[in-house]
């Protein structure tokens, strides 16, 4: 992936491709009231002892990157994540990602699928519900850039990013809200960018895209309301991973003078945040909103 110095904010975005609290929602019924607590009954039905009531939580893109810390750091606590990969190239990262999983008490499967293909989406939730049951919890990560600048970018550079960052997150959105609705429960949270608040010379593409994740995360949440689905949305800033080892040092002290926290973001940081949306009794109260993790940057939106 390339990264050009015209903008810290471009390696905002090419990086998003709390409260820590083991509590998780449970689903409701007319005939119950919803428990919140640490889970009581353990299953020995597979190789983990993964609590029968631990959330099946789908992370789409999370075979690395931000989307395999999400994955990761809830997984740790229990749950059952389904992590997705798109290329035969990340086969070998998602099956590490699941093993990391299983040993650190959690369970886990790979599913391989393009979230941006209608009909791909729909198998990955087939095969999601085959493995474990249901899906509780939907996490659109997956993106993906190509930069460029508006007099100079092709049709294909637009129509990719679009496919995959916003067409990718209503297709998985779809799909999940068929389970959800007879349910009468369920969360979402959408990850999208500071780039989609601010815009960004030379990334049209990924800042129509991630602006349109966080108007669709508003739309849905009215949309899914009547059927106690939440839906929210993640903007993270410059976030500390592997990509940022490519760039010179001076360019990450100028970026990190123009963050308020004058630091970067960690990993760990975007994942609590989508852990605590995912999980915890606080958000059956909260839905359509945008939860920005960026040190500031974005500050306002």
């Amino acid at each position: 992936m390339h990264f050009s110095s015209r903008s810290f904010l471009s390696m905002a975005a090419a990086l998003v491709v709390s409260t820590s609290t083991s509590n998780a929602f449970v689903q409701k019924s007319s005939n119950a009231k919803a428990n919140f607590g640490v889970p009581k009954s353990y299953s020995s039905s597979s190789l983990n002892m993964v609590a029968d009531d631990a959330k099946v939580i789908l992370v789409t893109g999370s075979s690395r990157g931000l989307g395999r810390a999400i994955a990761t750091h809830i997984g740790a606590e229990g749950h059952k994540i389904i992590i997705n990969y798109v290329s035969d190239g990340s086969k070998e990262s998602a099956e590490e990602a699941v093993a990391e999983i299983k040993a650190s008490g959690g369970d886990a499967v790979a599913i391989q699928a393009d979230s941006s293909k209608p009909d791909t989406v729909k198998e990955l939730f087939a095969k999601s519900v085959e493995a474990f049951g249901t899906v509780d919890v939907l996490i659109n990560n997956a993106g993906i850039t190509r930069d460029g600048l508006v007099m100079r970018m092709k049709p294909d550079a637009w129509q990719s990013v679009i496919d995959t960052n916003l067409s990718g997150p209503f297709y998985c959105t779809q799909a999940y809200f068929k389970l959800a609705a007879k349910k009468r429960t369920g969360r979402i949270i959408n990850i999208s960018s500071v780039v989609g608040q601010i815009g960004n010379p030379g990334q049209a593409n990924y800042a129509a895209a991630k602006g349109g994740v966080i108007a669709m995360t508003m739309s849905n949440a009215k949309e899914f309301a009547a059927r106690n689905v939440v839906v929210n949305c993640v903007c993270p800033g410059f976030i500390e991973t592997e990509m940022l080892e490519k760039l010179d040092e001076k360019y990450l002290d100028q970026v990190t003078s123009g963050i308020p926290l004058k630091r970067l973001g960690k990993p760990s940081e975007i994942a609590g945040m989508c852990r605590f949306l995912a999980l915890d009794p606080a958000v059956e109260y909260i839905t359509g909103h945008t939860f920005n993790v960026d040190g500031g940057i974005a500050m306002g939106c």
